[in-house]
């Protein structure tokens, strides 16, 4: 049993069985919050597989703007009180040009494998709008990079963990606001 047992909102929020009594809604544990785009990215959302406007592009998992470059990534915000439960923000994260395409070349088999790349938020994330810096770890096969925040607010959650009224304050600031459908059975 974990501590955040002990909480009926936790509890409610994990069971998929429960409605919420003023509207039915229901829930199933932590879900994720993510970006589709960088936040600097000016030409609107991809409605297909690539959004190309003039030399920029914009995929899935990789973006150009001009002289910059970005790539998808995630950032794991571990949650206090959980047995080893984890939030994580669905982000893109911008980097060197020299970076990015070593970033290409190692996940081809012709290049060198790339192990970390210096890289800054590209999303001005809840409860964390500064951009903060930090290392971007590739991931193995079609898992995403993760990035690792080395200060601030954000690398201390990254580190510490964050804890349930900050999970529901994020997903507040989020425009997911679940607190009123957690509060009584």
């Amino acid at each position: 049993m974990s501590l955040l047992d002990l909480d009926a909102r936790w509890r409610r929020f994990n069971d998929p069985d429960h409605a919420c009594p003023c509207c039915g809604r229901q829930f199933s544990g932590v879900f994720d919050i993510g970006f589709e785009e960088p936040d600097d990215w000016p030409f609107g959302p991809r409605s297909e597989e690539l959004l190309i406007a003039g030399e920029d592009k914009l995929s899935s998992e990789l973006c150009r703007l001009g002289d910059r470059r970005f790539l998808r990534c995630v950032i794991a915000l571990p949650l206090r009180g959980s047995d080893n439960e984890r939030f994580f923000f669905g982000l893109w994260a911008e980097v060197s040009q020299a970076d990015f395409y070593a970033y290409l070349d190692g996940s081809t088999e012709d290049g060198a494998p790339v192990t970390k790349l210096t890289a800054t938020t590209a999303n001005s994330l809840p409860l964390f709008p500064d951009a903060a810096q930090g290392i971007l770890r590739p991931g193995s096969g079609l898992e995403r990079p993760r990035l690792i925040v080395t200060d601030g607010p954000l690398g201390q959650a990254q580190s510490d963990g964050i804890s349930f009224d900050d999970l529901l304050d994020i997903y507040a600031a989020a425009d997911k606001d679940i607190r009123p459908h957690l509060l009584r059975d």
